[in-house]
Protein backbone atom coordinates (compact mmCIF):
# COMPACT_ATOMS: atom_id res chain seq x y z
CA UNK A 1 0.00 0.00 0.00
CA UNK A 2 0.96 3.74 -0.78
CA UNK A 3 0.20 7.15 0.08
CA UNK A 4 -1.36 8.36 -3.30
CA UNK A 5 -2.77 11.62 -2.50
CA UNK A 6 -2.53 14.59 -0.13
CA UNK A 7 -5.88 12.96 1.87
CA UNK A 8 -4.96 9.21 2.32
CA UNK A 9 -3.11 8.59 5.79
CA UNK A 10 -1.21 5.18 4.74
CA UNK A 11 2.65 5.54 3.97
CA UNK A 12 5.15 2.52 3.31
CA UNK A 13 8.39 3.15 3.94
CA UNK A 14 11.54 0.13 3.30
CA UNK A 15 14.41 -0.09 4.75
CA UNK A 16 17.55 0.98 2.98
CA UNK A 17 19.98 -0.95 0.74
CA UNK A 18 21.99 -2.80 2.99
CA UNK A 19 25.35 -2.07 1.04
CA UNK A 20 27.02 1.64 0.38
CA UNK A 21 26.21 2.72 -3.15
CA UNK A 22 29.00 3.35 -5.06
CA UNK A 23 29.24 5.29 -7.88
CA UNK A 24 30.93 5.07 -11.43
CA UNK A 25 30.76 6.83 -15.04
CA UNK A 26 29.40 5.11 -18.04
CA UNK A 27 27.74 7.02 -20.89
CA UNK A 28 23.87 6.37 -22.04
CA UNK A 29 23.94 7.14 -26.02
CA UNK A 30 26.97 9.82 -25.11
CA UNK A 31 25.89 11.11 -21.87
CA UNK A 32 27.56 10.80 -18.69
CA UNK A 33 25.36 8.90 -16.42
CA UNK A 34 26.28 8.03 -12.75
CA UNK A 35 26.02 4.03 -12.51
CA UNK A 36 25.44 2.66 -8.81
CA UNK A 37 27.42 -0.51 -7.73
CA UNK A 38 25.24 -2.29 -5.62
CA UNK A 39 22.61 -4.88 -5.03
CA UNK A 40 19.30 -3.65 -6.53
CA UNK A 41 17.49 -1.04 -3.80
CA UNK A 42 14.53 -2.25 -2.26
CA UNK A 43 12.78 0.48 -3.91
CA UNK A 44 13.53 -1.11 -7.67
CA UNK A 45 12.61 -4.50 -6.14
CA UNK A 46 9.62 -2.86 -5.46
CA UNK A 47 9.43 -1.71 -9.08
CA UNK A 48 10.33 -5.07 -10.54
CA UNK A 49 7.69 -6.49 -8.49
CA UNK A 50 5.29 -3.81 -10.15
CA UNK A 51 6.48 -4.88 -13.49
CA UNK A 52 5.59 -8.10 -13.46
CA UNK A 53 1.87 -7.92 -12.92
CA UNK A 54 1.94 -6.16 -16.41
CA UNK A 55 3.42 -10.01 -18.23
CA UNK A 56 0.81 -10.50 -20.67
CA UNK A 57 -1.12 -6.97 -20.93
CA UNK A 58 1.80 -5.12 -22.59
CA UNK A 59 2.18 -6.35 -26.12
CA UNK A 60 4.70 -5.99 -27.98
CA UNK A 61 6.18 -3.76 -25.25
CA UNK A 62 8.17 -3.68 -22.01
CA UNK A 63 6.92 -4.39 -18.75
CA UNK A 64 7.58 -1.55 -16.47
CA UNK A 65 7.22 -0.70 -12.68
CA UNK A 66 7.47 2.75 -11.03
CA UNK A 67 7.56 3.59 -7.54
CA UNK A 68 8.01 7.61 -5.87
CA UNK A 69 9.81 8.27 -2.59
CA UNK A 70 10.06 11.13 -0.61
CA UNK A 71 12.72 12.61 1.10
CA UNK A 72 12.12 10.38 4.08
CA UNK A 73 12.03 6.98 2.61
CA UNK A 74 8.33 6.95 2.16
CA UNK A 75 6.44 5.89 -0.93
CA UNK A 76 4.01 7.99 -2.39
CA UNK A 77 2.78 6.60 -5.26
CA UNK A 78 3.32 3.26 -7.53
CA UNK A 79 2.56 2.33 -11.12
CA UNK A 80 2.93 -0.93 -13.44
CA UNK A 81 2.37 -0.50 -17.58
CA UNK A 82 -0.58 -2.24 -18.21
CA UNK A 83 -0.49 -1.76 -22.14
CA UNK A 84 -2.34 2.02 -21.62
CA UNK A 85 -0.44 4.61 -19.72
CA UNK A 86 3.14 4.08 -19.05
CA UNK A 87 4.27 2.96 -15.99
CA UNK A 88 5.86 6.45 -14.71
CA UNK A 89 2.51 8.78 -15.40
CA UNK A 90 0.44 6.08 -13.29
CA UNK A 91 2.66 6.43 -10.73
CA UNK A 92 3.22 10.60 -10.75
CA UNK A 93 -0.93 10.53 -11.20
CA UNK A 94 -0.97 8.50 -7.85
CA UNK A 95 1.11 10.55 -5.82
CA UNK A 96 -0.37 13.51 -7.07
CA UNK A 97 0.85 16.75 -5.63
CA UNK A 98 3.21 14.49 -3.72
CA UNK A 99 4.94 13.81 -6.24
CA UNK A 100 7.35 17.06 -6.97
CA UNK A 101 10.87 16.30 -5.43
CA UNK A 102 10.51 12.85 -4.96
CA UNK A 103 13.12 10.23 -6.15
CA UNK A 104 11.49 8.03 -8.81
CA UNK A 105 12.82 4.52 -9.04
CA UNK A 106 11.69 2.51 -12.09
CA UNK A 107 13.05 -0.84 -13.96
CA UNK A 108 13.45 0.81 -17.46
CA UNK A 109 15.16 4.01 -18.69
CA UNK A 110 12.29 6.86 -19.13
CA UNK A 111 11.46 7.14 -22.67
CA UNK A 112 11.71 9.92 -24.89
CA UNK A 113 9.41 9.59 -27.72
CA UNK A 114 6.16 10.49 -28.92
CA UNK A 115 3.64 7.18 -29.23
CA UNK A 116 0.42 6.22 -28.17
CA UNK A 117 1.45 8.12 -25.18
CA UNK A 118 3.85 11.46 -24.72
CA UNK A 119 7.69 11.17 -23.50
CA UNK A 120 7.97 9.80 -20.02
CA UNK A 121 10.47 12.56 -19.79
CA UNK A 122 8.35 15.27 -20.18
CA UNK A 123 6.00 13.93 -17.49
CA UNK A 124 9.08 13.50 -14.75
CA UNK A 125 10.21 16.92 -15.81
CA UNK A 126 6.47 18.30 -15.69
CA UNK A 127 5.92 16.71 -12.01
CA UNK A 128 8.79 18.14 -10.44
CA UNK A 129 10.91 15.08 -10.04
CA UNK A 130 13.93 15.65 -8.36
CA UNK A 131 16.39 11.82 -9.06
CA UNK A 132 15.57 9.13 -11.09
CA UNK A 133 17.11 5.56 -10.60
CA UNK A 134 16.37 3.27 -13.32
CA UNK A 135 17.31 -0.86 -13.86
CA UNK A 136 17.72 -1.75 -17.50
CA UNK A 137 18.69 0.78 -20.56
CA UNK A 138 16.29 1.10 -23.04
CA UNK A 139 17.96 -0.58 -26.15
CA UNK A 140 14.97 0.42 -28.35
CA UNK A 141 16.45 3.34 -31.07
CA UNK A 142 13.29 5.20 -31.03
CA UNK A 143 13.54 5.08 -27.31
CA UNK A 144 16.42 6.64 -26.77
CA UNK A 145 17.64 9.35 -25.11
CA UNK A 146 15.66 9.52 -21.76
CA UNK A 147 18.41 9.73 -19.16
CA UNK A 148 20.16 12.46 -21.56
CA UNK A 149 17.03 14.68 -21.69
CA UNK A 150 16.61 14.09 -17.63
CA UNK A 151 20.17 15.24 -17.20
CA UNK A 152 19.89 18.26 -19.48
CA UNK A 153 17.06 19.14 -17.40
CA UNK A 154 18.94 19.01 -14.33
CA UNK A 155 18.15 15.75 -13.00
CA UNK A 156 20.04 13.35 -10.84
CA UNK A 157 20.23 10.02 -12.93
CA UNK A 158 21.43 7.18 -11.99
CA UNK A 159 21.63 3.80 -13.11
CA UNK A 160 21.58 0.47 -11.41
CA UNK A 161 24.62 -1.54 -12.76
CA UNK A 162 24.40 -5.25 -13.21
CA UNK A 163 20.41 -5.43 -12.68
CA UNK A 164 19.92 -9.38 -13.10
CA UNK A 165 16.82 -9.91 -11.69
CA UNK A 166 15.28 -7.05 -13.02
CA UNK A 167 16.64 -7.81 -17.11
CA UNK A 168 15.21 -11.09 -16.48
CA UNK A 169 11.96 -10.18 -15.26
CA UNK A 170 12.09 -8.27 -18.94
CA UNK A 171 14.01 -10.87 -20.97
CA UNK A 172 11.58 -11.49 -23.73
CA UNK A 173 11.13 -7.87 -24.34
CA UNK A 174 15.36 -7.47 -24.11
CA UNK A 175 15.68 -10.62 -26.49
CA UNK A 176 13.67 -8.86 -28.99
CA UNK A 177 14.82 -6.38 -29.09
CA UNK A 178 18.51 -7.30 -29.55
CA UNK A 179 17.70 -10.51 -31.76
CA UNK A 180 14.82 -9.05 -33.46
CA UNK A 181 12.48 -12.84 -32.96
CA UNK A 182 10.83 -13.91 -29.90
CA UNK A 183 11.67 -15.47 -27.32
CA UNK A 184 10.81 -19.63 -27.66
CA UNK A 185 10.06 -21.05 -24.03
CA UNK A 186 9.36 -24.80 -24.63
CA UNK A 187 7.57 -26.25 -21.43
CA UNK A 188 7.75 -29.86 -20.19
CA UNK A 189 5.86 -31.51 -17.54
CA UNK A 190 7.46 -35.04 -16.95
CA UNK A 191 8.08 -37.65 -14.54
CA UNK A 192 11.80 -37.69 -12.53
CA UNK A 193 13.08 -39.96 -15.21
CA UNK A 194 11.74 -37.29 -18.07
CA UNK A 195 8.81 -39.09 -19.43
CA UNK A 196 5.77 -37.34 -20.32
CA UNK A 197 3.79 -40.23 -20.99
CA UNK A 198 3.36 -43.67 -20.21
CA UNK A 199 3.51 -47.29 -22.47
CA UNK A 200 -0.17 -46.70 -23.32
CA UNK A 201 0.83 -42.78 -24.26
CA UNK A 202 -1.63 -42.08 -21.05
CA UNK A 203 -1.02 -38.73 -19.89
CA UNK A 204 -3.20 -36.99 -17.39
CA UNK A 205 -1.78 -36.14 -15.47
CA UNK A 206 1.93 -36.02 -14.20
CA UNK A 207 1.74 -32.91 -12.51
CA UNK A 208 -0.75 -31.54 -10.26
CA UNK A 209 -3.31 -28.97 -9.86
CA UNK A 210 -0.95 -26.54 -8.74
CA UNK A 211 1.38 -27.04 -11.43
CA UNK A 212 -1.24 -26.51 -14.04
CA UNK A 213 -2.65 -23.40 -12.98
CA UNK A 214 0.71 -22.01 -12.78
CA UNK A 215 1.06 -23.44 -16.62
CA UNK A 216 -1.81 -21.38 -17.43
CA UNK A 217 -0.31 -18.41 -15.60
CA UNK A 218 2.34 -18.94 -18.27
CA UNK A 219 0.11 -19.35 -21.11
CA UNK A 220 -1.64 -15.84 -20.42
CA UNK A 221 1.72 -13.93 -19.88
CA UNK A 222 2.58 -15.23 -23.70
CA UNK A 223 1.55 -14.12 -27.12
CA UNK A 224 1.34 -17.32 -28.55
CA UNK A 225 1.15 -20.84 -27.89
CA UNK A 226 3.02 -23.21 -30.48
CA UNK A 227 2.31 -27.07 -30.65
CA UNK A 228 2.82 -29.75 -33.36
CA UNK A 229 0.23 -31.35 -35.45
CA UNK A 230 0.99 -34.74 -33.58
CA UNK A 231 0.09 -32.78 -30.28
CA UNK A 232 -2.94 -31.65 -31.20
CA UNK A 233 -4.06 -35.17 -32.40
CA UNK A 234 -3.16 -37.10 -29.33
CA UNK A 235 -3.88 -34.46 -26.27
CA UNK A 236 -6.60 -32.43 -28.20
CA UNK A 237 -6.14 -29.28 -26.08
CA UNK A 238 -7.89 -25.95 -26.17
CA UNK A 239 -4.76 -24.49 -25.12
CA UNK A 240 -6.65 -21.70 -23.29
CA UNK A 241 -5.52 -20.23 -19.66
CA UNK A 242 -7.94 -21.14 -17.25
CA UNK A 243 -7.93 -21.73 -13.66
CA UNK A 244 -7.12 -18.42 -11.32
CA UNK A 245 -5.89 -16.75 -14.21
CA UNK A 246 -8.40 -14.23 -15.54
CA UNK A 247 -6.32 -10.93 -16.01
CA UNK A 248 -4.84 -11.74 -19.39
CA UNK A 249 -4.74 -8.90 -22.09
CA UNK A 250 -6.34 -11.62 -24.21
CA UNK A 251 -6.06 -14.71 -25.04
CA UNK A 252 -2.77 -16.09 -27.08
CA UNK A 253 -2.78 -16.84 -30.38
CA UNK A 254 -3.12 -20.61 -31.02
CA UNK A 255 0.12 -21.88 -33.90
CA UNK A 256 -0.20 -25.38 -35.00
CA UNK A 257 1.98 -26.22 -36.91
CA UNK A 258 2.76 -29.66 -39.51
CA UNK A 259 0.70 -30.84 -42.24
CA UNK A 260 -1.75 -32.72 -41.04
CA UNK A 261 -5.11 -31.92 -40.70
CA UNK A 262 -7.27 -31.58 -37.46
CA UNK A 263 -11.24 -32.87 -36.82
CA UNK A 264 -13.66 -29.81 -37.05
CA UNK A 265 -14.52 -30.58 -33.49
CA UNK A 266 -11.65 -29.93 -32.02
CA UNK A 267 -10.68 -27.80 -28.95
CA UNK A 268 -8.20 -26.03 -31.27
CA UNK A 269 -11.17 -24.94 -33.59
CA UNK A 270 -13.15 -23.45 -31.38
CA UNK A 271 -13.59 -19.85 -30.76
CA UNK A 272 -12.35 -19.09 -27.22
CA UNK A 273 -9.08 -18.05 -29.09
CA UNK A 274 -7.54 -17.49 -32.42
CA UNK A 275 -6.24 -20.38 -33.99
CA UNK A 276 -3.16 -20.50 -36.59
CA UNK A 277 -2.32 -23.14 -38.97
CA UNK A 278 0.66 -23.06 -39.96
CA UNK A 279 1.51 -25.92 -42.64
CA UNK A 280 5.06 -26.39 -42.78
CA UNK A 281 7.80 -27.88 -41.12
CA UNK A 282 10.08 -24.95 -42.21
CA UNK A 283 11.01 -22.79 -38.61
CA UNK A 284 12.11 -19.51 -41.10
CA UNK A 285 8.05 -19.71 -41.54
CA UNK A 286 7.60 -19.53 -37.89
CA UNK A 287 9.52 -17.10 -37.63
CA UNK A 288 8.11 -15.02 -40.15
CA UNK A 289 4.62 -15.28 -38.89
CA UNK A 290 5.81 -14.57 -35.50
CA UNK A 291 7.28 -11.19 -36.78
CA UNK A 292 4.36 -10.51 -38.89
CA UNK A 293 2.12 -10.60 -36.01
CA UNK A 294 5.08 -9.02 -33.84
CA UNK A 295 5.10 -11.06 -30.88
CA UNK A 296 7.57 -11.00 -27.66
CA UNK A 297 7.05 -14.68 -26.42
CA UNK A 298 5.94 -17.79 -27.72
CA UNK A 299 4.91 -20.37 -25.35
CA UNK A 300 5.77 -24.20 -27.04
CA UNK A 301 3.76 -27.14 -25.52
CA UNK A 302 4.46 -29.24 -28.25
CA UNK A 303 5.79 -32.97 -27.56
CA UNK A 304 9.28 -33.99 -27.95
CA UNK A 305 9.85 -34.18 -31.52
CA UNK A 306 9.13 -30.25 -31.88
CA UNK A 307 10.98 -29.12 -29.15
CA UNK A 308 13.73 -30.69 -29.86
CA UNK A 309 14.54 -29.87 -33.36
CA UNK A 310 13.68 -26.47 -32.09
CA UNK A 311 16.52 -26.49 -29.36
CA UNK A 312 18.82 -28.23 -31.78
CA UNK A 313 19.06 -25.13 -34.22
CA UNK A 314 19.39 -22.62 -31.55
CA UNK A 315 15.49 -21.61 -30.95
CA UNK A 316 14.77 -22.53 -27.62
CA UNK A 317 15.78 -19.30 -25.20
CA UNK A 318 14.07 -21.04 -22.34
CA UNK A 319 13.30 -24.53 -21.03
CA UNK A 320 10.92 -24.79 -18.00
CA UNK A 321 10.25 -28.50 -16.30
CA UNK A 322 7.47 -29.42 -13.93
CA UNK A 323 8.77 -32.19 -12.88
CA UNK A 324 6.57 -34.34 -10.61
CA UNK A 325 8.12 -37.12 -7.90
CA UNK A 326 7.19 -40.30 -9.58
CA UNK A 327 8.70 -42.80 -11.98
CA UNK A 328 7.87 -44.46 -15.48
CA UNK A 329 10.84 -46.25 -16.38
CA UNK A 330 9.70 -46.33 -19.86
CA UNK A 331 7.07 -44.58 -22.35
CA UNK A 332 8.08 -41.12 -24.25
CA UNK A 333 10.66 -39.25 -22.96
CA UNK A 334 10.42 -34.89 -23.46
CA UNK A 335 13.48 -35.41 -25.44
CA UNK A 336 13.85 -36.40 -29.01
CA UNK A 337 17.31 -37.38 -30.53
CA UNK A 338 19.60 -34.85 -30.66
CA UNK A 339 21.97 -36.67 -32.16
CA UNK A 340 24.86 -36.09 -29.51
CA UNK A 341 28.10 -37.95 -29.84
CA UNK A 342 30.61 -37.19 -27.36
CA UNK A 343 30.42 -35.07 -24.14
CA UNK A 344 31.63 -31.94 -25.62
CA UNK A 345 28.67 -31.82 -28.10
CA UNK A 346 26.44 -31.64 -24.95
CA UNK A 347 24.08 -28.40 -24.66
CA UNK A 348 24.66 -26.79 -21.78
CA UNK A 349 21.48 -25.16 -19.52
CA UNK A 350 22.11 -22.11 -17.24
CA UNK A 351 19.74 -22.80 -14.07
CA UNK A 352 17.63 -19.69 -13.09
CA UNK A 353 15.72 -20.63 -10.37
CA UNK A 354 13.81 -23.70 -8.53
CA UNK A 355 10.15 -23.19 -7.27
CA UNK A 356 7.85 -25.95 -5.95
CA UNK A 357 4.18 -25.57 -6.97
CA UNK A 358 2.35 -28.90 -4.39
CA UNK A 359 4.64 -31.57 -4.85
CA UNK A 360 6.18 -30.83 -7.97
CA UNK A 361 9.29 -28.91 -8.73
CA UNK A 362 9.08 -26.14 -11.39
CA UNK A 363 12.78 -25.70 -13.28
CA UNK A 364 13.72 -22.77 -15.03
CA UNK A 365 16.70 -23.21 -17.64
CA UNK A 366 17.91 -20.67 -19.81
CA UNK A 367 20.28 -21.47 -22.96
CA UNK A 368 24.03 -20.68 -22.61
CA UNK A 369 24.93 -18.92 -25.93
CA UNK A 370 28.51 -18.43 -27.11
CA UNK A 371 29.30 -14.84 -26.50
Amino acid sequence: MFRGALHARLYVSLPPPRKSLQRISTFVRGCQVSVLESAVSPYLARANELACLGLGLTGSNPIVGAVLVDSHGVIVGEGHHKGGAHAEVVAIESAGELARGTSLYLTLEPCNHQGKTGPCTEAIIAAGISKVVFGVKDPNPRASGGAQKLIEAGIETLQIQESTEISFANRAWLHKMKMGRPYFIWKVASTLDGRTSAVDGSSKWITGAQSRNEVSKMRSQSDAILIGTATALNDNPNLVPSGDVTDCRTNPVRIVMGIRNLPNEFHLNDDKAETVYLHSHNFDDLLKLCEARDFTQVLIESGGVLGTEMLKIGLIDELVIFQAPSLLGSGQSFISNLEVQNIREKIDLKLQKVEQFGEDLKITLTRERQS
